[in-house]
């Protein structure tokens, strides 16, 4: 048992300073899954140290992508360690052997989160869902599914349900995009956009965006070239303007 603060350096640092230098790096498996398993930030910074025993140690974790999906919450978009968890889960979820039912759980879940979320964290999480689509065509269902639910009550998809395969996310649609195609954001809104076209087969590139923060996207707009918005639809035209104004009937100018 550690305190928080401590559980928290260490697992920062673990998988780049402390295991490629162990003899036997398999002896941290058993810290790592009871951190995983603690929930919150200490579960997000296992993921580093878990990721590099399961790909390059053969660590068996039956219920991985359980717990990880478990891990998704509305902190996500929020919380320090975004972009750690973002680009780790995009390696998780990059074979094309998952099953279509869990890769549709974690899109229409990601999805649902991100109608609360940040624009710095709607413009990543947009081209992450779209990538999702390129490698498991069967999920292209949630968005090309013609007659949606009306209105969220009539969603069949299972926020609550902790097992992916019980979420009944494949028989839903993704209307949480389409409401975001209407975001206050014009950026965020033009990302949304790209789902009602087919998609290149070419993924998008997240790193960049994976550290977007709120300031950048302030700084970013604040930069933007100022355009002149015409107020007048009409071409003005003689004294008084307007082509067909009474007063242009019986006023000239010479």
């Amino acid at each position: 048992q550690l305190p928080t603060g401590l559980y928290k350096k260490v697992l920062v640092i673990l998988h780049d300073s402390v295991l490629p230098y162990m003899n036997e790096p398999t002896l941290m498996m058993d810290f790592l899954t009871v951190a995983y398993g603690i929930g919150g930030a200490i579960s997000l910074l296992a993921l580093n140290g878990l990721f590099i025993l399961i790909h390059q140690h053969n660590l068996e974790y039956p219920d991985f992508y359980k717990k990880l999906y478990s891990l998704l919450d509305p902190s996500i978009y929020h919380v320090k360690y975004r972009a750690r968890f973002f680009h780790l889960t995009d390696l998780f979820l990059s074979s094309s052997h998952l099953p279509a039912y869990l890769v549709a759980a974690f899109i229409k879940r990601l999805a649902r989160l991100a109608l609360t979320a940040p624009p710095e964290a709607l413009l990543m999480i947009i081209p992450f869902l779209c990538n999702l689509f390129r490698r498991h065509p069967a999920c292209r269902v949630l968005v090309h599914r013609p007659g949606g639910p009306a209105d969220m009550s009539e969603d069949p998809y299972v926020m609550e349900e902790e097992e992916p395969s019980e979420s009944r996310a494949l028989e839903s649609s993704l209307w949480e995009i389409q409401s975001l195609q209407n975001h206050y954001h014009p950026d965020v809104a033009k990302a949304a956009a790209v789902l009602n076209q087919s998609l290149s087969e070419m993924e998008d590139d997240i790193s960049g965006l994976l550290e977007l923060s709120a300031y950048e996207l302030f700084d970013r707009e604040v930069k933007k070239k100022a355009v002149d918005v015409p107020l007048e639809f009409e071409q003005v035209r003689g004294l008084f303007g307007k082509k067909n104004d009474i007063f242009a009937g019986h006023f000239s100018l010479d």
